[in-house]
């Protein structure tokens, strides 16, 4: 599912809220977040919360070299989650964890990954970040992924790479992917439905081909009548 609408209004920090994790000042006052029929309190605190996050949803950002630590490398950034999300609740050896962590990056086709897995952030491509980040997210078996405009930073050949990796990831692991853009090519090339945002609120919403040919709400046709033309929408 595609999560549209322009910036400003209110995308990122829904998909916050639908993992917990909204900023120091901001809080869930409406609305409900629900896996496997329990629902998760607004907080984004609790043992609830910590069986889910991470093991259940995931989240990747636009700007991964933002969301990894500069200083240390990636290999010690990715042992911090496998190590806490062993398989059956059991904490992984720092071996285990370095072979699932390697098969990881190669599975999301990072170059080298065993070099790599030396590596600080500021030595990768910005692609090559994104897979990290993908790679970290998906380790210990989330079910939903929330990717908040991944391809934004990128050009447009490692773009349409990470674009076809996420496609291959849904489709190998029965991924469930919400995909943040601003991009309704990616959209109507990727995604199966789409909603779009204004003002912090769902205005429209259905199957993208359907919506995209029969635009009901005003900020559809606008959006669309804007990317006319750039997208071949």
């Amino acid at each position: 599912m595609a999560l549209v609408g322009e910036s400003g209004c209110g995308k990122t920090l829904t998909c916050l809220a639908i993992l917990g994790a909204l900023p120091r000042g901001v809080r869930r006052t409406a609305g409900l977040v629900r896996i496997d029929g329990i629902e998760l309190p607004p907080s984004g605190t609790g043992d609830s919360w910590r069986r889910v996050r991470g093991r259940r949803l995931a989240m990747v950002f636009q700007e991964p070299s933002a969301a990894l630590n500069p200083v240390l490398r990636i290999g010690t950034q990715l042992l911090e989650v496998l190590r806490q999300r062993g398989p059956e609740g059991r904490r992984r050896t720092r071996r285990e964890a370095y072979r699932t962590g390697v098969e990881w990056l190669e599975r999301v086709a990072l170059p080298d990954a065993a070099r790599r897995w030396r590596s600080y952030p500021h030595e990768l491509s910005g692609g090559q970040l994104q897979r990290v980040m993908l790679a970290m997210a998906l380790a210990a078996g989330a079910d939903l992924l929330v990717a908040d405009e991944p391809t934004t930073a990128l050009d447009v050949t490692v773009q349409a790479q990470i674009l076809e990796l996420l496609k291959t990831l849904r489709h190998d692991l029965g991924l469930t992917l919400l995909l943040v853009t601003h991009d309704l090519a990616v959209v109507y090339q990727t995604c199966e439905s789409v909603a779009i945002m204004e003002a912090g609120q769902i205005v429209e919403r259905g199957a993208t081909e359907a919506l995209f040919s029969r635009p009901e709400h005003a900020v559809t046709r606008r959006l669309l009548a804007a990317a006319a033309g750039t997208t071949g929408v």
